[in-house]
C-alpha cells in the first residue's frame, strides 16, 4: 500500500507532487500547468481546471490526494459519471500502490458495505462514485461523519461540463452536487473538464458556487493530432480508404449518428477483415459491456459507436477517430476526436460530412421543445463547426479560436498539408435562393434540396414536369455549377440561416429573413473546391487480412533486437494484464515498453528513470521485465 512507500508528512506546497510524481507514478516532469494546478489544490484552493482529453487531468488531483492524504487530511472524493471509467482508474491507482475504490452498481450489497467501512476508518486515499450516489442522504450523512473526525480530504468533480446545459452532454444529477459547496465549505473542490468554451465555463462556475477557485486553463492544441474533414460522397467507401491507407491493424473509434447506421458499419468492416465492434445504447448492456471490454483490453480493435461510447476511455493507443456523420457541436467534436493519441503520438481524426448532416441537426435543433433563446446557442454551436469543416485555412487555428486560444497554422491537418482551391459560390447562391422562391410562389408549397437543384440545373424529371417547373425563369440557370458544388452552397446558405429546412413538411427549403442579404449580393459565399474523388474499393486481402500481423508498431525507433525485445514486453504485458483483468495500458504504456526495449536493461537499476515505472511496479515487476528483455 502508499504507506509503505514513505511516511506520513506533509509536503511544502512550493515543491508539490514532484516526489509523488516520480515515486508513484513514475514521471520525471509535470506538464503544462499540472504542477501549478497540484500546488495550489494541496494547499487548499479550489480549482476550475481545463485540460484537453490526454493531457494528464486525473494527475491533478490524484496527487493531491495522495499528499494531502499522507499530511493526515484523509480521504479525496472523486465524482465520475463513468463505471469503466472508476474500474480502469482505480485498477491503475492499485497498480502504482495507492489506496483506492469505488461505489457503483457493479458491487454486491456486502462489498459496497465494506468499501464503505474503509472509508470510514479513513483507509483510502480515493473513493470513486457517481454523482447519484453521492447526494443520497445515506451518502451525505456519511461525508458528515468524515468531517466531523477531519478525514475529508478534497473533492474533484470529473467531466464536470456535464453540469450545464449548455454543455455538449448535459446530465441533471449534476446539478445537485452544489450542495459539496453548502454543506462542506471548508472542503476544497477541483472542477475538470476537456471541453468548455467561455458560456459553459461561467455556466459551471455559477452552477457550481465556484466564484472563488482558481481557473486554470491549458492549451487545448493536440499537436499529434491531424485533422482531415472530407466532404461526403460515399462516406462507406471513404472511411474504408481512410482505414486502409492509413490505418489497417489500428485501434481506432468510428462514430456514427444512428444505431442501425453502427450495426451496418460494424458489419461492413467485419465483411472487409477487420475486427470491430457495435456500440450503442440498444444493444443489451451485457454485450456492450463487453464489446467495450474487448476494446479496451485487446489490439487493433475498432470500435463503431454512437456518442453513448467514449467519455472517460483512457486508452492511450487508439490511432484514429472517424467521423462518419457530423456531430451537433465542436465541443463534442472536439472531446471525441481527443480519444486519439492520448500516448502523445501520432493520431489521425477524420470526419466526413454532407447536406444531409446539415439538414438533420438544423432539424433536429428546430423541432426540439427547448426554448428559443436555449436552440439560438444550438444553432450557433452548429454553424461554428460547420464553419470548421467548410474552413479553406488551418483547421488547427479555427479549431483551438473556438476555445479562446490564439495559434499559428500547424503544418498538420489537410488545409495545411494540401491547401484546398476556393471558389466564389455568391452567384449560385442567388440563383438558388430566386429558385426556391419563384418554386413557392408558382406551386404554393415548398420543395427539398434535391428538386431545388434539379430545377436550377435544367434536368427535366418528372416531378419539373408534374409541377410544370421547367417553365420557371429560373429553369436552367445553373447548368454551369455541378450538384456537388451546389450542395455546397445550399451547406453555407442552411449554415447562415439564409434558408431554413421545415422538417416538418418533409425537409423543405423555404427562405428566411437573411435571404434578402444574400439575394442583393450583400453577403459573399466562398466556397472550397470539392476535391475528393471515388477511387477503387479497396481489396480485402491486400488490405485488411491479416493485417494484425504488422499491426505492432513501436513508439520509438528500435533496431531489429530492439524490436525483439518490444515484442516480448507487449506478449508478457498482455499476459499479466489478464491476470489482473485490467486494459494492458493499466500495467505500462506502450511507451514505456519501448523505452526498456530501447534501454536493454541488465538490473533494477537500468530501469529506474524509465518513464512510466514508479516504486510500486519496479517492485512488482522488475524482475519479470528483466527476465523477459534477457529472453528476447
Amino acid at each position: 500500500m502508499l504507506a509503505d512507500l514513505a511516511p506520513a508528512a506533509p509536503l511544502h506546497v512550493s515543491e508539490p507532487g514532484r516526489a509523488i510524481l516520480h515515486e508513484v507514478f513514475g514521471y520525471e516532469h509535470f506538464r503544462g500547468p499540472q504542477q501549478a494546478i497540484v500546488s495550489h489544490v494541496v494547499g487548499g484552493g479550489d480549482a476550475l481546471v481545463l485540460m484537453p482529453t490526454g493531457g494528464g487531468k486525473s494527475l491533478c488531483y490524484q496527487i493531491p490526494a495522495i499528499a494531502r492524504q499522507r499530511a493526515g487530511h484523509g480521504t479525496t472524493v472523486v465524482i465520475s459519471p463513468l463505471i469503466a471509467l472508476m474500474h480502469d482508474q482505480v485498477g491503475a491507482l492499485h497498480e502504482a500502490g495507492v489506496s483506492a475504490a469505488f461505489l457503483n452498481s457493479t458491487l454486491t450489497g456486502e462489498e459496497a458495505s465494506a468499501v464503505e467501512r474503509r472509508m470510514l476508518r479513513g483507509e483510502l486515499t480515493l473513493l470513486y462514485a457517481a454523482p447519484e450516489r453521492v447526494t443520497t442522504p445515506r451518502f451525505l450523512a456519511q461525508l458528515d461523519s468524515m468531517q466531523e473526525r477531519g478525514k475529508l480530504s478534497l473533492f474533484a468533480i470529473d467531466e464536470v461540463h456535464c453540469v450545464s446545459q449548455w454543455g455538449h452532454d448535459f446530465r441533471p444529477e449534476y446539478r445537485a452536487l452544489t450542495v459539496l459547496h453548502e454543506r462542506y465549505a471548508s472542503v476544497p473542490r477541483i472542477a475538470l473538464t476537456a471541453t468548455a468554451d467561455a458560456v459553459t465555463r461561467e455556466d459551471i462556475v455559477e452552477r457550481l458556487q465556484l466564484e472563488q477557485a482558481h481557473t486554470f486553463v491549458s492549451s487545448f492544441d493536440r499537436p499529434n493530432i491531424r485533422y482531415t474533414i472530407v466532404e461526403k460522397k460515399d462516406a462507406a467507401q471513404q472511411l474504408l480508404r481512410f482505414i486502409g491507407d492509413e490505418h489497417a491493424g489500428d485501434a481506432g473509434i468510428v462514430y456514427c449518428q444512428s444505431r442501425k447506421r453502427v450495426e451496418e458499419v460494424a458489419q461492413m468492416l467485419c465483411d472487409e477483415g477487420m475486427d470491430a465492434l457495435p456500440y450503442h445504447a440498444g444493444l443489451d448492456s451485457k454485450v456492450r459491456q463487453a464489446n467495450q471490454d474487448k476494446f479496451l483490453r485487446d489490439e487493433g480493435i475498432v470500435m463503431v459507436a454512437t456518442i453513448a461510447f467514449g467519455m472517460g476511455i483512457d486508452k492511450p493507443d487508439v490511432r484514429f477517430v472517424a467521423h462518419l456523420d457530423m456531430p451537433k457541436n465542436l465541443e463534442g467534436y472536439y472531446q471525441e476526436t481527443g480519444r486519439a493519441g492520448r500516448d502523445g503520438l501520432a493520431a489521425n481524426a477524420w470526419m466526413s460530412y454532407g447536406l444531409q448532416d446539415v439538414v438533420n441537426q438544423r432539424r433536429m435543433i428546430d423541432e426540439s421543445p427547448a426554448g428559443e433563446v436555449f436552440k439560438q446557442g444550438l444553432r450557433g454551436k452548429l454553424d461554428a463547426l460547420l464553419g470548421l469543416a467548410e474552413a479553406t485555412d488551418c483547421r488547427r487555428v479555427r479549431l483551438l479560436t473556438y476555445f479562446g486560444e490564439a495559434s499559428q497554422p500547424c503544418m498538420n491537418c489537410d488545409n495545411c498539408l494540401s491547401p484546398p482551391a476556393v471558389w466564389d459560390g455568391t452567384d449560385a447562391a442567388r440563383k438558388l435562393l430566386s429558385t426556391i422562391y419563384r418554386v413557392q410562389q408558382a406551386s404554393g408549397i415548398s420543395f427539398g434540396a434535391g428538386h431545388i437543384m434539379d430545377i436550377v440545373r435544367g434536368k427535366q424529371t418528372e416531378k419539373v414536369a408534374q409541377f410544370g417547373h421547367e417553365r420557371l425563369s429560373t429553369f436552367g440557370i445553373g447548368a454551369a455549377f455541378s450538384e456537388q458544388q451546389l450542395r455546397g452552397v445550399l451547406r453555407q446558405l442552411i449554415a447562415i440561416s439564409a434558408v431554413s429546412v421545415d422538417g416538418q413538411a418533409f425537409n423543405t427549403l423555404q427562405l428566411t429573413d437573411a435571404s434578402r442579404a444574400v439575394l442583393k449580393g450583400e453577403v459573399a459565399v466562398s466556397l472550397r473546391e470539392s476535391v475528393s474523388t471515388p477511387k477503387a474499393r479497396p481489396a480485402k486481402s491486400a488490405k485488411f487480412l491479416g493485417a494484425k500481423a504488422g499491426a505492432v508498431k513501436a513508439p520509438l525507433a528500435l533496431d531489429a533486437q530492439g524490436e525483439q525485445r518490444y515484442l516480448a514486453l507487449k506478449a508478457w504485458r498482455a499476459e499479466v494484464a489478464r491476470e489482473h483483468n485490467l486494459p494492458a495500458y493499466v500495467i505500462f504504456h506502450d511507451a514505456t515498453l519501448a523505452a526498456i526495449a530501447q534501454r536493454a536493461p541488465q538490473s533494477r537499476d537500468d530501469l529506474q528513470g524509465i518513464s512510466g515505472i514508479g516504486a510500486k511496479k519496479l517492485e512488482a515487476y522488475g524482475d519479470e521485465v528483466l527476465r523477459v528483455v534477457a529472453g528476447a
